[in-house]
């Protein structure tokens, strides 16, 4: 006699789990590029063609033969499928391209924290832990008055945020102080 067995599939992106104080991190298929950003461009046999560059603040890169890229808010597929089409047309027959983020571009903590300033984004990092990195809350720190700004956004758009939420690179982390 078999077993049943029970397979459970999860989605293939990722989205925010309610109650968890976060969102879940975004999906590497759809997370999108931004300044700051190094990425290692790798072809299969062509070690000439291998770089590794950051985003500039134009939003390209530097790639030989095919000069500046834009990259900035494209997914890591689209840049590959946008490098491949140009060694295609008149570089090579059939490129095997691969693109990769080496290193996500940084997050920023300021307020309220003992040494204000960016920071490299890790994966799975979440407000306490960034806050730990720039030296931990000061004691005028509110714990309450916490807040993000994404990239892209202004002050304005600013949301209160927990400890446990999940930060994405190029965040802004603000760190109010406390009344009393």
């Amino acid at each position: 006699d078999a077993l049943p067995i029970l397979l459970f599939c999860l989605p293939a992106t990722a989205a925010p789990i309610p109650g968890a104080g976060g969102s879940v991190p975004i999906a590497s298929s759809e997370y999108r590029l931004g300044i700051g950003d190094v990425v290692r461009v790798e072809v299969r046999d062509e070690p000439d063609l291998t770089i590794e560059a950051q985003i500039q603040a134009d939003g390209g890169i530097k790639y030989p033969f095919l000069g500046s890229i834009a990259a900035r808010g494209k997914t890591v597929s689209r840049l590959q499928q946008d490098i491949t089409a140009g060694l295609r047309s008149g570089y090579l027959v059939n490129p095997d391209v691969r693109v990769r983020v080496v290193t996500y571009r940084p997050v920023y903590v300021t307020g309220q924290v003992v040494r204000p300033g960016g920071y490299p984004y890790l994966a799975g990092l979440t407000v306490e832990k960034a806050a730990t990195i720039a030296g931990g809350f000061t004691d005028r720190a509110s714990l309450r008055s916490i807040y993000i700004v994404r990239e892209g956004q202004t002050q304005r758009d600013k949301r209160k945020v927990s400890l446990d939420t999940l930060v994405q690179p190029g965040d802004t982390i603000i760190v109010e102080e406390s009344l009393f």
